[in-house]
């Protein structure tokens, strides 16, 4: 699997980088179908305290590629609330495929 990171508005973290690559690491154990993730780190002024730092996650796999983003006060809130939405939607396409 490769992983491409991308920033906008924020300066590039290894530490960021090294949560999202191990929580991708962990889907891709368990859905073996992902080609390629690209993973994109956002800064936004928003009027609350609780948003504005985003993560937003393509994963590119057989068939439509799917799409996850949260916006949370932190970056590693956000990474963990993109995680969990892409495990949903990639259950859902194993399941699919599994019934054809």
């Amino acid at each position: 699997m490769n992983i491409n990171f991308e920033y906008h508005g924020v300066s590039a973290s290894n530490r960021l980088e090294i949560l999202a690559a191990s929580k991708l690491a962990k889907l891709e154990d368990k859905y073996d179908f992902i080609v390629n993730v690209d993973v994109y780190f956002k800064k936004e002024n928003t009027s609350t305290v609780e948003t504005g730092k985003i993560c937003s996650v393509r994963i590119n796999t057989p068939g439509p590629t799917l799409f996850a983003e949260a916006s949370k006060a932190e970056f590693e809130q956000s990474i963990g609330a993109v995680m969990e939405d892409l495990r949903r939607q990639l259950q859902k396409r194993k399941d699919k495929m599994k019934a054809h």
